[in-house]
């Protein structure tokens, strides 16, 4: 996937890639005239954010069912307005924490009464770039902690979300200075070009490949760069862990945005005595829990029809190439761009659906014999973003925690890595690097500065020629020479 299959055609952005270099020098001046906010405006910048989003909600509640043709008010509450506005109460309620210097050991031998600490101070002026499938939870979540941190930010919307895009921007312009926090708008060109700017750090979150791009792009400027780039994420379900419980999380979890969701389950590993109890299991969790899947107004639709395409073309590859599809909740409605429940049994490899990151309500299921084939197959590919393990054995779950390396790992649920504010979000390789959420995307977006303040009785003018006595004293004593 590059970069014109995430935006749309990037005519007519010449006058948004004007205001964003605009937007870029007034941000870099006012962070010049103060570059070390203090606590109490970090903290008012916080409580915006929060009030912005909590007094916006049937709005952006309306948005979001806009763009995705449908989509469920409440979980639009739960994760794009409450979940915001719960991480940005949590950086408040650490900042005084994480914004203290601390202290470093030194030598008082060689270094005397000095005072050595790690300063944190604000990068500068931020960029984030956001998804269509979480415009306000990814647009906004991570500013939480670029305004904790100090910086200024821009934040550019994904256009495949143009509803989202348009009330983000009036959202910010009437409750933000736009040279502390603002936005632009556009597709394709100004994506490149907004990749292309010399940040003082910027973040993508979207695909691998186009994840690439933006790397590159950042790497001409040296800029660095939080890179949260999905993957597929596999449930494992260890001998002896299925059960109703386990059901419920996977299916639950994959049916979040109809599964569109970067940390969604993108296939099941199961025993293969117990997988047609595992099918059965989501049939009957479905008919009873969600009946008429494809036809339920509060599943939600696939972003646009070019999304829906590229499943269907999952589904027909998979079938040519062998694959059994086990469907539920009634037929395909295309004109709502809703899909039933997929599972798809006998994949391999060598199918779409298990080469790419799927992005939808499909979920391939493959066996195992032994636990650690299952083990051996997740390592053999990209490392995930995420890894779910339903173990009722503790020692089972380990195992699979001490030899496997994810950006996180969720035992006997899934998904809930992303949405506890006190843990640090990211992925590792192909899956992103860097880290947001807490204390950690405090730190990420921080210039970690290392202060060393002279005292007395030092013996440093060792290190200065002409090296003598003193020097050689100092060798003998650290090599007992």
């Amino acid at each position: 996937m590059a970069f014109i299959e995430r935006e749309t055609t990037g005519a007519g952005d010449a006058a948004q890639i004007a205001e964003l270099q605009r937007l870029l020098a007034a941000q870099r001046r006012a962070f010049l005239d103060e570059p070390m906010p203090s606590l109490a405006q970090r903290l008012a910048l916080l409580g915006n954010l929060a009030n912005m989003l909590l007094s916006h909600r049937t709005r952006i509640q309306e948005a979001i069912a806009s763009d995705f043709g449908s989509h469920p008010r409440q979980f639009s509450d739960l994760v794009e307005c409450l979940g915001v506005a719960a991480r940005a109460q949590y950086a408040a309620e650490h900042l005084v924490g994480w914004m203290k210097p601390q202290a470093r050991a030194l030598d008082p031998a060689l270094y005397g009464s000095a005072n050595a600490y790690v300063q944190p101070q604000p990068k500068g002026v931020v960029g984030n770039m956001a998804p269509w499938n979480f415009p306000f939870d990814i647009g906004l979540g991570p500013v939480v902690e670029m305004l904790a941190a100090g910086n200024r930010v821009i934040v550019k919307p994904s256009d495949l979300a143009p509803a989202c895009s348009e009330l983000l921007l009036e959202m910010l312009a009437a409750h933000f200075d736009p040279e502390q926090l603002g936005a632009v708008a556009g597709g394709l060109d100004l994506a490149r070009a907004f990749a292309e700017q010399p940040w003082d750090h910027l973040m993508y979150t979207g695909s691998t490949e186009v994840g690439r791009s933006v790397a590159v792009a950042a790497a001409h400027n040296l800029v660095p760069t939080t890179l949260e780039l999905g993957g597929k994420c596999p449930a494992i379900i260890a001998p002896g862990g299925l059960d109703e419980a386990a059901v419920e999380q996977i299916v639950g979890c994959k049916t979040i945005k109809n599964g569109q969701m970067c940390v969604t389950v993108d296939y099941v590993l199961v025993h293969e005595d117990e997988r047609e109890r595992f099918v059965e299991m989501v049939g009957a969790l479905l008919d009873s829990r969600l009946p008429g899947y494809a036809s339920r107004a509060d599943t939600t639709g696939i972003i646009n029809a070019r999304h829906l395409q590229r499943l269907l073309g999952y589904l027909d590859d998979a079938r040519a190439r062998g694959a059994s599809l086990v469907q539920f909740g009634g037929e395909a409605q295309p004109q709502a761009r809703r899909l039933p429940f997929t599972l798809a049994l006998d994949v391999d490899d060598g199918m779409q659906l298990m080469q790419r990151e799927i992005f939808g309500p499909i979920l391939p299921v493959l066996t195992y014999r032994e636990l650690d084939q299952a083990i051996a197959y997740v390592n053999a590919h990209e490392r995930p973003l995420g890894i779910y393990v339903f173990s009722a054995h503790p020692a089972s779950a380990h195992r699979v925690l001490g030899r496997t390396v994810s950006g996180g790992v969720c035992i006997n649920c899934a998904a809930l890595q992303a949405a506890v504010p006190s843990l640090p979000f990211g992925g590792i390789g192909k899956s992103g690097s860097g880290r947001h959420h807490g204390h950690e995307g405090f730190l990420e977006f921080s210039n970690l500065r290392s202060v060393v303040e002279r005292g007395n009785d030092d013996l440093v003018r060792a290190l200065f020629a002409p090296y003598g006595e003193l020097a050689d004293a100092l060798i003998a004593a650290a090599t007992g020479g």
